[in-house]
């Protein structure tokens, strides 16, 4: 005999859970005008209105009027060039809203239209001003171009021409032709290490080096103002060559030629 199903009796629904009815009505979306009508009082209207006109009126002045446009450019830190040549070079936009300037292009025209530029900076001077501060680059050793001399830098740049040698710059003289190293040390090499000797030279010789002679990377000398020389042999060692070159200066003072290319046994000679 088959018994009762369990719907009959009425003791347990078959059906899964989330199809039961639950007794109650399903809520729909929640109701947000009230929340819309809260925040949206006469007194939050007022201030959104506020801060659109203020922004509205910020971006007028810095770009529509004429409160804030370049109307000047100040140039500092030139010794060689001059203010009219740095002010040409670099284009700055007179009239131009002050907020719109590109500091970075100017800065890039200055560098290259301007050689002699080693660093320049760039900046806005609030309300009406463009102030270019400029570092020139300073020689350290001159070739001789015909009868003009071109100026090297301390990192071995050659970045002008000039009618006139500065005072108290040392001139190259590359006599490399022959040199059969030179496919290892090019020129352009040769130029940037006598640079380096230079600035291991001691104080006392550097103030007073009349030429640094440069036939291969092993053979380099000085030719001092008064007429002594110095065999210096290639860029290597050069603290210590300094080293051994001011005790020769200390110890023979007379003396009219030094040779410190073997820092470890000195010598002078002449007097």
């Amino acid at each position: 005999m088959v018994g009762p199903t369990t719907t009959e009796r009425g003791s347990r629904d078959p059906s899964p859970p989330s199809q039961r009815p639950t007794g109650r009505p399903s809520s729909g979306p929640p109701d947000v005008a009230p929340r819309l009508r809260r925040l949206l009082t006469p007194r939050t209207l007022v201030l959104a209105l506020l801060a659109v006109a203020l922004i509205a009126g910020g971006i007028w002045v810095l770009y529509g009027s004429d409160w804030l446009r370049v109307e000047r450019v100040k140039v500092s830190g030139t010794e060689v060039l001059t203010t009219e040549q740095v002010i040409s070079a670099a284009g700055v936009p007179m009239g131009a809203p002050l907020v719109s300037v590109d500091t970075d292009g100017i800065e890039s025209r200055l560098r290259e239209r301007l050689p002699r530029i080693d660093d320049v900076e760039v900046s806005r001077s609030w309300p009406h001003g463009v102030t270019l501060t400029v570092t020139e680059r300073t020689p350290v050793l001159l070739l001789t171009k015909g009868a003009r001399f071109v100026e090297v830098d301390a990192g071995g740049v050659r970045f002008a021409t000039v009618d006139k040698a500065p005072a108290s710059v040392p001139l190259l003289k590359l006599s490399t032709v022959q040199a059969p190293s030179l496919r290892r040390f090019p020129v352009d090499r040769l130029i940037g290490e006598a640079v380096d000797v230079t600035s291991q030279l001691p104080v006392k010789v550097s103030k007073n080096v009349r030429s640094l002679v440069v036939r291969s990377y092993d053979d380099m000398s000085l030719e001092l103002t008064d007429g002594r020389t110095v065999a210096w042999g290639s860029p290597e060692e050069g603290e210590s060559k300094a080293r051994a070159l001011t005790a020769l200066l200390k110890a023979d003072p007379g003396a009219r030629h030094f040779d410190v290319s073997s820092p470890i046994a000195p010598a002078s000679s002449g007097s």
